[in-house]
This record gives structure tokens, C-alpha cells and sequence, in this order.
């Protein structure tokens, strides 16, 4: 029988998919969890594989016929573990929430008794937020950053673990822009007991182009997402000590999942090819490099950058000095008119709620992967500020968005199609 889409194409469809290429492609994309990713991965995650049932693991599915996807999956376990040296991968969780979720379930009971960054203060919802399921079933204890320099003082860190004695310590942010060494996170662990866990969401591609500290030698276990500075497909991943890769595997199917997706799994695979070759680590350097020259940029502008810069990927921006009566929310929204693409973020001790914050997280990613430098952005930071500083003059906001599209046509994301 025949698709209906082969005689009556759904073009509502193929309009909203067309003008969200046009958004993408036209405008500036500064979301730090954002990155494009290549035609090879999507064509992968568009694949035939999306047909196929595979739930289980290479070698023990459930269902006949997985031959190839068992291969595939053994292949971007064998990628993931040479990338990051480790001994053990699951690259079945759907996304860095489940991947963490996971790995709470293999290794925790609940009640028990974890540290983790306050999502205000830059952590992740699933490092112990109460409204999430990770502050439900555990007893997470927030750690924070200093009221004087904004960064996490390991010495609290150290305090709060000897007073609570946590099962787990988490490490790993999502809103934090200074770099976190694993090594004393796991002297900490390793003196008062307790299991480390690191999530590497936001870092994972800087790791994997050996610009960031890789904490698979020192973490039990740690966690990322494969669609952020890696430029994969949205999904995560999970690697171990080998002592935790019979639960880990059990956690993820079946605890917290059912069938894998082995269409995005091939597409993994096809991202930890790309991120072996030597030529990422160039990318992940130039990530970098872009994002301390913005946030230089931007504190030239007259923004505040929260704990005073960066020396990763994102950078959180206090627009306080820029403008007080200027919120996150009213800036993403300005922003967005004017084809500049990023999300409001609270700072440290915002005196305004997330839904409205006091300032905004940028991230370069994306624009690195579309090629520009360190020229151009400063030419993104005076377009920010210009659009801002301009927010309720309409023809202002038109003429940045036109010269938004000239900086982003000089730098195609895809100059050789889809």
C-alpha cells in the first residue's frame, strides 16, 4: 500500500521544517547547548534504522532481525571508549537527563544522600533540583559558588561533604563557565567514601578535542550529551569503571527505557568518528578561543560577565550594569527579533525568578562550527549590544537582523547542502 505522503505531500510540514533551516541558517545561534551537526550524522539519524526494533543489547535482543544494528551499536561503543579512554559505554540513553537518571538508579537507593551544584548557581535540573525526579527520590545537598568571585570553592565543597557524607558527589554544570578539574572533586570523594560523578553535557566535545580536562581516569562514572560542543545527534551516553557497567546497562534497559533508537545511535557513532579525528581538536581550541574573545567583547560593551569571564564554550552575562531595568526575558525575546539566538539565564543570587532572570547564557559552538573567529565576535558582542540598546525601535531591530544575515551568509553552516 502506498504513503499518503507519495501522493498528497504534507506541506504544512515541509513549510515549518523549510523556515526552521531559513531560522537556523540565517541567524546567529549562540545557545550554549546548541551546535550544528553534519550532514553525515543526519543522514544517519534519517535512515532505515528508524524502522527497526532493537530493544536490549548487541548479542541479547528481545527481537530477530539485529544482525546489523547489534554492529552498529558495538561500533559507537568502540568509538565512545577509545575517544574518552573509557572502560565501559551505554550510548542507548535517549538524552543527558535519562543518561543521569540511569546513573543515580544503578548505583543509589533512594533517600540516599548526594551533592550536586544548585541549578541557580549553575547546575543541571537533574543534579538535585526539587522539582525534578532526581530531588524527589534522592537527598541531594547543593554546593555553590562564592558571593565574591562566583566559582565553586572546593574547600565548601570539601566542608559539605565531611558534614553530609554523601553516597555520591556530582560534578558537572550547565550554566557555569569556569573550568572544573575532576581531580579534586575525586580527593574529596575518595576521603569521605563516596562515589564521583561527572557530568560532562556541556564539555563533552572540548574533552574529546583535548581542550578540557577529561575526568574518565578519575570518575566512577560520567555522563554527557552527544548534540552540544560533540556535534552529534540529541541524545547521551554514559561511560563507567568496568565495576559499574552490568548495573549501569540494567538502569538504562530496562529501568528507564525501553527500545533503543538506533537510527540516532548510528549517528553517534557517525559524531565520535568525526570527533577522532585530529582535526577536532582545532575545533574544540577555536571554541574556546571565541568564547573568551565574545565575552571580552561583550564586557567592552558594558555587560558584567558573571565570575568575570570564561575559559570554556558559554558564558553567563549580567545585564544589570548594562541596562537594570533590561531582564533575560525581555532580551531573548529582543534578541530573537532581531536574529540573534540565545536563552535567558538567571546570574548567582538573582533577585528575579528563572521565568524572568537578570541575565542571559551565550555559548559559541555553533558559530565555530559555521567558521567564524575571534573578529567576528566582536562584531556578534556590538550587534547584542546594539539591538539592546535599541530594543524598542523596530526599523534599529530590522537593520541588526539584516546585518546579522550578512555575517551569517559569509559563514554558511552548511555550504555544501544537506
Amino acid at each position: 500500500m502506498p504513503f499518503l505522503s507519495d501522493t498528497e505531500p504534507d506541506v504544512q510540514m515541509t513549510t515549518l521544517i523549510e523556515a526552521e533551516e531559513i531560522r537556523q541558517t540565517t541567524g546567529l545561534q549562540l545557545i550554549a547547548s546548541e551546535n550544528f551537526t553534519s550532514p553525515a550524522v543526519m543522514k544517519a539519524v534519517g535512515s532505515v534504522l528508524t524502522n527497526k526494533y532493537s530493544e536490549g543489547y548487541p548479542g541479547k535482543r528481545y527481537y530477530g532481525g539485529n544482525s546489523i544494528v547489534d554492529s552498529i551499536e558495538a561500533l559507537a561503543i568502540a568509538r565512545v571508549k577509545a575517544l574518552f579512554g573509557a572502560e565501559h559505554a551505554n550510548v542507548q540513553p535517549h538524552s543527558g537527563a535519562n543518561a543521569n537518571m540511569c546513573a543515580y538508579q544503578a548505583i543509589l537507593q533512594p533517600g540516599d544522600t548526594v551533592l550536586g551544584l544548585s541549578l541557580d548557581h549553575g547546575g543541571h535540573l537533574t543534579h538535585g533540583s526539587p522539582v525534578n525526579a532526581s530531588g524527589k527520590l534522592y537527598n541531594f545537598v547543593a554546593y555553590k559558588v562564592s558571593g565574591s568571585d562566583e566559582r565553586i570553592e572546593m574547600d565548601k565543597v570539601h566542608e559539605l561533604a565531611v558534614e553530609h557524607q554523601p553516597k555520591l558527589i556530582v560534578a558537572g554544570t550547565t550554566s557555569y563557565s569556569r573550568r572544573l578539574e575532576p581531580k579534586p572533586f575525586k580527593e574529596i570523594a575518595d576521603e569521605v567514601g563516596a562515589m564521583f560523578m561527572f557530568d560532562a553535557a556541556h564539555v563533552a566535545g572540548l574533552i574529546a578535542g583535548g581542550a578540557y580536562p577529561n575526568p574518565v581516569p578519575y570518575a566512577d562514572i560520567v555522563t554527557f550529551t552527544t548534540h552540544k560542543t560533540l556535534r552529534g545527534p540529541r541524545g547521551g551516553c554514559i561511560l563507567s569503571k568496568s565495576a559499574y557497567g552490568a548495573a549501569i546497562d540494567k538502569a538504562v534497559f530496562p529501568g528507564w527505557q525501553g527500545g533503543p533508537l538506533e537510527h540516532v545511535i548510528a549517528g553517534k557513532a557517525v559524531a565520535f568518528y568525526e570527533a577522532l579525528h585530529p582535526s577536532f581538536a582545532d575545533y574544540a581550541a577555536a571554541v574556546i578561543a571565541n568564547a573568551d574573545a565574545l565575552a571580552n567583547g561583550l564586557a567592552t560593551q558594558g555587560f558584567r560577565l558573571v565570575s568575570g569571564g570564561t575559559d570554556s564554550h558559554l558564558m553567563v552575562v549580567d545585564l544589570t550594569p548594562f541596562d537594570a531595568g533590561l531582564t533575560g526575558k525581555e532580551a531573548q525575546l529582543v534578541l530573537d527579533t532581531a536574529g540573534i539566538t540565545l536563552n535567558k539565564n538567571t546570574i548567582p543570587n538573582d533577585p528575579r525568578s528563572p521565568f524572568v532572570t537578570s541575565g542571559v547564557r551565550i555559548g559559541t559552538p555553533s558559530v565555530t562550527t559555521q567558521g567564524m573567529g575571534t573578529e567576528e565576535m566582536a562584531t556578534i558582542a556590538s550587534l547584542i549590544a546594539r539591538a539592546l540598546r535599541n530594543r524598542t525601535d523596530a526599523d534599529e531591530l530590522a537593520a541588526v537582523k539584516s546585518d546579522v544575515g550578512d555575517l551569517c551568509a559569509k559563514f554558511p553552516a552548511y555550504p555544501n547542502g544537506f
